[in-house]
């Protein structure tokens, strides 16, 4: 009776120790959450203006997060935010890099550089003797006479206006004849008909300094045909610039 007793109760405890080993739990291993990637960096860049003149500036402003090393190429190394001057030289395209741990980023901004031509140098003027002979005007006269004719007075006035806005230049007044008469004659009748148009141009304010008259008689014809036409073109005083 007491082995009996002394078996059950070991069947009891190995029944006991099965059934603990069954309902045990196992406990799974805890693993700690992987941390976050990097975030990426961002970057912007503009330039103000965009469109310039050779010579002149241009304002570049930037702007990056999460990087740690900016550049624009030719700037060198740049903190993550400001501005910078620049005169480029020609038109140009500034790239600018942030780098970081969550990677890389670009922007760029191109600056358009007009260049600057020289402007065309003006054509020269005229000169003071090319505006004499433009506007100073021969007087004829009629055969053997010296004094001025009505319908040259308006010439006479004419070359009056162009001396007196002129007062630097000096002028010559020649006297020229037709062959018509003698030497003698003619170099004198040329003489008065320069004083004549000098006395003219006295009378409405030219300095006589300013006035030199020569005769030429018939001796320098501007027309040498035999006939009133061209006897007409060699009745004159012809004026030139002394210099």
């Amino acid at each position: 009776m007491k082995k009996r007793s002394h078996v059950f109760v070991a069947t009891v405890v190995f029944a006991v120790a099965l059934l603990s080993a069954g309902c045990a739990k196992k406990t799974a291993k805890v693993t700690p959450p992987a941390p976050p990637a990097p975030t990426a960096p961002t970057a912007t860049l503009a330039a103000n203006p965009t469109v310039i003149q050779q010579g002149q500036q241009s304002q570049l402003t930037w702007s990056t997060s999460n990087a740690t090393e900016i550049q624009i190429a030719g700037l060198g190394t740049l903190p993550a935010s400001g501005s910078r001057s620049v005169t480029p030289g020609s038109s140009t395209t500034y790239v600018l890099t942030a780098n970081g741990p969550g990677g890389n980023a670009d922007a760029s901004a191109r600056v358009t550089v007009n260049t600057v031509t020289a402007s065309a140098a003006p054509a020269p003027g005229p000169t003071e003797e090319d505006l004499f002979r433009k506007n100073v005007k021969d007087v004829f006269f009629d055969y053997d006479k010296f004094n001025i004719r009505p319908n040259e007075e308006p010439v006479a006035q004419q070359d009056v206006a162009f001396l007196s806005q002129h007062p630097d230049i000096k002028v010559l007044i020649e006297g020229h004849c037709d062959d018509r008469g003698s030497e003698e004659y003619n170099l004198a009748l040329g003489t008065n008909r320069a004083e004549a148009v000098k006395k003219e141009l006295q009378q409405d304010g030219v300095a006589a300094d300013r006035i030199q008259t020569i005769s030429y008689g018939k001796e320098k014809p501007f027309c040498t045909q035999d006939d009133e036409q061209c006897w007409q073109q060699n009745r004159v005083d012809h004026f030139s610039i002394q210099h």
